[in-house]
């Protein structure tokens, strides 16, 4: 990928955007010595500061799709860093290969946080080179990125607020909402067979025990992936336009409050 890319957003008809362009820049970072690299996604057209997105991927990474989806929420609102959980040279290429990255990031939450906190700090970096506003920063993540992104929240992150979608939503250790700072929003399929009755109870006691500002949509008729246009597993991983559309709208609309819009 070129230092600056011109990406067509193929589906902007999802949240009614016409077709657009942006400029897509790999950002390579370090962590101890561990070489990385993420995407910084934004519209030059438009010059004005504007809020930055931390965008942590489903547990493919760094990939083509993230970065169709990352400009496409981007639009001329956002900067948005597709941030790399995995390191430089694990690029998954299958499902297989997949689990394997996401199961050692997900086994290990300190190091999750880690990796997650580093991403917000290389965000921040980009203040002067890009039009990003650092006093309006947030997370969004997807699938595995959304149990990420809630990581992230727990670990007290200085964020003004956090989005998962189709996110895991276990923790090893419930308390550690009470390190919460901002508004916690979750887009949940009320079908979706990888998060379990439990999992979801347990993470609506631990919101409500932290007294966290969180909020739960769970959309009906929707499973795991529903943001995705190519999850196509029936029952268990499908991508859902409309409540795809509806979950974009829903993080805007909780941005657009946190960030003063």
């Amino acid at each position: 990928m070129s230092t600056k890319t011109l990406l067509p957003l193929l589906c902007a008809g999802m949240i009614g955007m016409a077709d657009a362009a942006v400029v897509v820049k790999p950002l390579p970072y370090e962590i101890d010595g561990e070489a990385f690299e993420g995407l910084v996604v934004y519209d030059d057209a438009v010059t004005t500061p504007r809020p930055g997105l931390l965008m942590v991927p489903n547990w493919m990474g760094v990939s083509e799709n993230a970065t169709t989806k990352a400009a496409l929420l981007a639009g001329d609102t956002y900067v948005i860093f597709v941030a790399d959980m995995y390191g430089k040279t694990i690029r998954p290429t299958n499902a297989d290969e997949a689990k394997v990255a996401a199961t050692t990031v997900r086994s290990d939450r300190p190091l999750m946080r880690k990796r997650a906190q580093a991403a917000v700090n290389v965000l921040k970096a980009q203040a002067g080179s890009v039009p990003l506003d650092i006093s309006r920063l947030g997370a969004i993540g997807f699938c595995f990125g959304g149990g990420t992104v809630l990581e992230l929240a727990r670990s007290g992150a200085d964020l003004k607020g956090f989005v998962s979608f189709h996110g895991n939503l276990d923790t090893p250790d419930p308390r550690d909402a009470q390190n919460i700072k901002a508004p916690v929003l979750v887009l949940h399929g009320a079908d979706d067979p990888s998060v379990s009755p439990e999992q979801l109870a347990g993470f609506v006691t631990e919101m409500k025990a932290a007294k966290v500002d969180w909020q739960l949509v769970s959309y009906g008729g929707a499973v795991h992936s529903f943001t995705n246009p190519q999850a196509n597993d029936p029952g268990r991983n499908a991508y859902h336009p409309v409540v795809a559309a509806r979950s974009f709208k829903a993080m805007n609309d909780l941005f657009a409050e946190t960030f003063g819009q």
